[in-house]
């Protein structure tokens, strides 16, 4: 079995501009017609730090990572990941970010191998992947069902090739929704160790599991619903009871 000294982190590239600050917020909104999801978030998440975002359904959780991960734009306010203003930069991370959302980002009719192939080809990885793909896929007791498709395999399995998916690359940062969702606990023990802390990583991780996300976390940042901000700072200042308070606060 591959051990994480195996899976090494290709070079970023050459035009990557290096940050302290892997992530930063400023004034940030984001509306969808007139309704406000995000409401003036600013926070800073220092390079190799864990960020854990919490809040009820309808905090605007799931919006912020789409954000961070490119695929939106602020309505308001400013937004830098990896050192790259955004949108205007946004070509300059994709390429460093991984994500793992509620969504597999997977082809249904192609195989898990086959969706791991395609993925090293558009990063540009060398012989598409394939060896650091034997290594992930070993290390999530996926090897033997990566020949299959997509759409025949259960919810956990998918989500175990989508672990892999969003790791293939070795990004810089990772964006984790709820990563732990599908999986039984037997899956789960075998994806947290990829998922967790690793020298030069930056972590956002949406959860609402309270107590495991201020354990992991360096910082906090709680939204109520409707997304304005309850706490944003280091995950010392938060106690379990104050952010399980936050859930049932009015927006």
């Amino acid at each position: 079995m591959a051990d994480a000294a195996a899976l090494k982190r290709p070079a970023a590239p050459e035009s990557a501009p290096a940050a302290t600050e892997a992530v930063e917020l400023r004034g940030l909104w984001r509306a969808f017609g007139d309704r406000a999801a995000l409401r003036d978030l600013t926070i800073s998440v220092p390079a190799g730090s864990t960020l854990a975002v919490l809040g009820p359904n309808g905090a605007g959780k799931t919006t912020l990572l789409r954000m961070l991960a490119t695929l939106l734009r602020p309505t308001v306010g400013q937004v830098s990941v990896l050192g790259c203003p955004l949108p205007r930069d946004a070509w300059r991370a994709r390429g460093r970010i991984g994500l793992l959302g509620h969504e597999p980002l997977l082809y249904r009719d192609l195989t898990g191998a086959e969706n791991l192939r395609f993925q090293g080809r558009l990063y540009g990885l060398p012989g598409e992947g394939r060896e650091r793909i034997a290594q992930l896929l070993e290390r999530v007791r996926m090897s033997r069902r990566a020949d299959e498709l997509v759409r025949n395999l259960s919810a956990g399995m998918v989500q175990r090739i989508a672990v892999c998916r969003a790791l293939l690359h070795e990004p810089e940062l990772l964006l984790l929704d709820e990563p732990r969702s599908h999986l039984d606990p037997e899956a789960a023990s075998l994806v947290e160790p990829l998922l967790g802390r690793e020298p030069g990583r930056t972590r956002v991780l949406v959860t609402h599991d309270v107590d495991a996300g201020l354990a992991e976390a360096d910082l906090v940042l709680a939204l109520r619903a409707g997304g304005s901000v309850a706490y944003a700072g280091h995950a010392s200042g938060l106690s379990a009871g104050d952010a399980r308070a936050i859930y049932g606060g009015a927006p």
